[in-house]
């Protein structure tokens, strides 16, 4: 059975302003034409199949028009919501859509439910586990521990116990929208951690055959049988070296893999730029740069006058601008927005903690701080749900 895995699409998502939704339309004829010319048995998507929970418009209307393009071709689609949608709004009439061989699985409690299909070797269940927000599934799960391990472990037990009820020979593909140990982040992900932890083990999903993993946004592959499809466009410029793609994988009669990479379209590379303004307008070297999406970082000592205009004369795409001078170490000044980047909400915390009082927080006020944090992001999460 070949597969077409693809995930994190965040319909309606803009790139520093840019509206995306045309280079989103392009890539989902892309995902057709490359359904219907590569002959894919089954297409896979791992959720955040929107950027919010409550999408604009325009998002919901490209997002029909893929269900139908899809349903057009006659191949069966299994799709699950990610931690950026609201479950119960993508599940909207996921019965009837199921009719047209579109699959949605967004209920935590369907996790050991597979939807079956099947070629000439016999039945592959696909299994759809959504995001699992740990403080709303713990119950549905009977685990004590509000932790992202703790519910998926028990989620791919169910998946797991279901599995044992087969046929001899049954084929597994499990659908997972989570931050698996060794996968690497970029900057446009929204933070899952919880109880200070955001990872859970690959071995978590021992014993099934394919993992299709969707939330980190670049493509990659943590084992043979594990991996991350990546988004198919870049909503962060982290994402400048990534080769956005989606996994075209064959799933063998006796359950093994090989994948292949197929690339998607880029609307317009990306660069990351760093110099003095002069050099920058100046170096003939980033001449090949003129016609990217441009992070330009300005070392100058001295904050040069009129910067942004300047630059988009040589570089018109030109969308972000950081200031970053260089200074002998007494003159050094970091701002405050490069102290927080790449820091974790607990981190700017206890940081804050120890600024205030001169000492940073022990253990036992670092657990209130997570607790605390923690319970924001649960009642955050239900009154997603609850909308």
């Amino acid at each position: 059975m070949r597969l077409l895995h693809t995930s994190d699409w965040h319909l309606g998502r803009a790139f520093h302003r840019v509206n995306l939704l045309g280079a989103q339309a392009e890539f989902i004829g892309h995902l057709v034409t490359t359904v219907r010319e590569r002959e894919v048995d089954a297409v896979v998507v791992s959720g955040d199949v929107y950027d919010r929970a409550v999408p604009p418009l325009a998002a919901v209307e490209l997002f029909d028009t893929a269900l139908h393009r899809l349903a057009d071709l006659g191949v069966p689609t299994v799709m699950i919501s990610g931690n950026h949608d609201s479950a119960r709004r993508l599940g909207v009439g996921a019965g009837l859509i199921g009719r047209a061989g579109i699959h949605l699985r967004t209920e935590p409690s369907a996790a050991g439910t597979p939807v079956i299909l099947g070629d000439a070797h016999g039945e592959v269940a696909f299994y759809g586990l959504p995001y699992l927000e740990p403080a709303l599934v713990k119950d549905e799960f009977g685990v004590d521990r509000a932790g992202h391990e703790a519910v998926l472990g028990a989620a791919m037990d169910r998946v797991r116990a279901d599995l044992a009820t087969r046929a001899r020979g049954t084929r597994s593909v499990v659908l997972a929208h989570a931050f698996v140990t060794g996968g690497q982040a970029s900057d446009s992900e929204r933070d899952i951690t919880v109880g200070g932890v955001a990872a859970v083990p690959a071995g978590v999903f021992d014993g099934v055959d394919y993992v299709a993993l969707g939330h980190l946004h670049g493509c990659q592959t943590l084992t043979e049988r594990v991996r991350y499809s990546g988004s198919p466009l870049a909503y962060s410029f982290s994402e400048a070296g990534h080769r956005k793609s989606m996994w075209l994988v064959d799933l063998d009669a006796d359950g093994s893999v090989t994948a292949e990479r197929v690339d998607c379209p880029v609307p317009r590379p990306l660069a990351r730029l760093r110099g003095t303004l002069d050099d920058l307008l100046a170096d003939p070297a980033l001449t090949r740069h003129e016609d990217a999406w441009v992070e330009a970082t300005l070392t100058d000592p001295v904050r040069p006058a009129d910067p942004m205009a300047r630059l988009t004369e040589r570089f018109p795409h030109t969308l972000s601008l950081v200031f970053a001078p260089e200074r002998a170490p007494e003159e050094a000044g970091v701002s405050y927005a490069r102290r927080l980047a790449g820091r974790s909400d607990q981190q700017i915390a206890q940081d804050f903690v120890a600024h205030v009082r001169g000492a940073a927080p022990d253990e036992r006020e670092a657990a209130v701080l997570r607790e605390a944090f923690d319970a924001v992001r649960a009642d955050h999460a239900a009154r997603e749900v609850a909308r």
